[in-house]
Parts: structure tokens; sequence; C-alpha cells
């Protein structure tokens, strides 16, 4: 499992001009799922995302994590995270985890992180989306549950 991880001062998606999901202070987080993935690889990128101490603390420090600001989530299925650029100009998706397979992955992690105690809001899987993000920083993360980079 692959994930990009923005600090936000907030964000918001849309799907045919509707606001389906929107945040404030938090993650803006866009997921992808490879065919080689288990839960243990959704627990590893859960348990990153909400301990990252990104956030500041009083003297203006990365210190803090997500949960410890109270911030909320945004969370952006996003095949395309496994696009391999290396051959050729056309992206090859083969290791990315298709359909509803997929779908059932991505459910299962925003239950996750719901568990958590945490906002979450989310994207509609497979939609054709616009994602509105403010950075704060910014703060941008890529997080491998392979741990590959």
């Amino acid at each position: 499992m692959r994930a990009v991880v923005q600090r936000v001062k907030k964000s918001d998606v849309k799907v045919d001009g509707k606001v389906v999901g929107e945040i404030q202070k938090g993650f803006n987080v866009l997921v992808g799922i490879s065919k080689d993935d288990t839960i243990e690889d959704l627990k590893y990128i859960r348990d990153k995302i909400i301990n990252l101490r990104v956030f500041e603390d009083e003297n203006e420090k990365m210190n803090l994590s997500l949960k410890e600001v109270g911030g909320e989530l945004l969370v952006i299925s996003q095949f395309t995270l496994y696009g391999d650029c290396r051959k050729g100009r056309r992206p090859n998706f083969m290791d990315a985890l298709a359909g509803e397979e997929a779908k059932g992955f991505y459910l299962k992690f925003l239950e996750m992180l719901k568990e958590e105690n945490i906002k979450v809001e989310a994207g509609i899987f497979g939609a054709n989306m616009e994602v509105n993000i403010v950075n704060d920083g910014p703060v941008t993360l890529i997080l491998d549950s392979k741990r590959s980079f």
C-alpha cells in the first residue's frame, strides 16, 4: 500500500460538482493498493498516518501527531500511485489492485481509521473526483508499506 500524505489547512473532494468529503486541519491522504497488499499493510499505513509527528508544537517544531492536534483526514483512493513509469511514456498499472477487491480494501482502510476516533472523510471509490487542497507548510510525505523507499 502506498500513501501520499499532505498536511493541510483544509481540503475537500467533489464528485459531479458536489462536495462528498471535506476537512479542516489535518491530512489529505491519497492511497493506492497493490495486488500484494494484506490487512497488515493497511495497519502499517494507518499507524504511520495517525502517528506521524509533523504538526508544530508550542516551540514551532514538528513534534505532534494528527491525534494530538485533533486533526482530520480526507482519504482519496488513487490507483495511479502504482503507475510504473520506468519504461516508455505510458504508465503501467499492473501492480495496482483493481475492481471490487480494491474497493473492499479501501473501505476496510477507512473503517480502520474511523476506529481511531478521528474524523474521516472520503472520496468515492472509482469516481472522477476534483480534489481541492490548501497545503500547510507544505508538508508532503510518501509512505509505502513494503518500505521500498
